[in-house]
């Protein structure tokens, strides 16, 4: 699928992986449109860009629905949705204080598991109307799993678990949405550097960019955003869960 011009859409748009994204496809002359949170950073974004920028929480239904018929009255239907909203809370299954809280882990998969679903299901019914493209491509999905799907480490139970559903979820997304010249993709990134990360203290950053097997440093958002083009433009690629992480394998 040819980027420029296509209308596409990036959750969690406003920073890290979804950022970055944004940023590149932008300047490569796709349409992109923010979704995120409302706050000021998403907006300070989109002016700075000249893009558009739609509040949605994922885990509404209604968020959702009101936000894709915005867009389609703005700009058009979407080709191109990058999934990259997501939380990654870290905790013990039993810590210092206890059994960890239930509702956290809830929350965690109705963030990155279940609202990444509930934006698919309702993306995929507008691409589905997309005149088709030579290929009888109509639309591209791409999702932001984590090596922590099968290397998941300790404290990352609910982030881990989430994350494996993505990765899970891929190849039957892709199998279901084939017949209309949809396309599903997903990205397992390693340790990159965003804000997620930068919460980490500067000695455990450094040990983590050292256990990467080369080059030894944090992925750069901007190497997500390169990838996430490759796969728009190669219409052969499908069902597939890519790791993004330098060879790193996490213990």
């Amino acid at each position: 699928m040819d980027i420029k011009g296509t209308v596409t859409l990036v959750t969690g748009g406003a920073s890290g992986l979804g950022k970055a994204t944004i940023r590149y496809l932008s300047s490569k002359g796709a349409n992109t449109v923010i979704a995120d949170l409302p706050s000021e950073k998403a907006k300070q974004l989109a002016q700075e860009i000249g893009n558009t920028f739609i509040p949605m929480d994922v885990t509404s239904t209604e968020d959702i629905k009101d936000g894709l018929q915005q867009i389609e009255r703005r700009l058009g239907k979407i080709s191109v949705c990058v999934n990259c909203a997501g939380m990654a809370p870290a905790a013990m299954t039993l810590g210092k204080d206890g059994p960890h809280d239930f509702e956290a882990y809830k929350q965690t998969l109705d963030v990155n598991l279940a609202g990444m679903f509930n934006v698919i299901r309702q993306v995929s019914a507008q691409m589905a109307e997309n005149k088709p493209n030579s290929e009888g491509e109509r639309g591209v999905i791409i999702n932001t799993s984590s090596i922590a799907s099968t290397d998941g480490q300790r404290g990352q139970v609910a982030y881990a678990s989430s994350k494996a559903g993505v990765a899970g979820m891929t190849l039957p997304l892709a199998r279901d949405l084939g017949r209309f010249g949809i396309r599903v993709l997903t990205i397992c990134p390693g340790v990159f550097d965003t804000p997620m990360l930068k919460t980490v203290k500067e000695d455990v950053r450094a040990i983590l960019a050292r256990s990467v097997v080369f080059p030894q440093r944090l992925g750069r958002p901007e190497e997500f955003a390169h990838l996430v083009r490759f796969l728009i433009e190669c219409s052969y690629i499908n069902g597939e869960n890519i790791r993004l992480d330098g060879g790193l394998r996490m213990v």
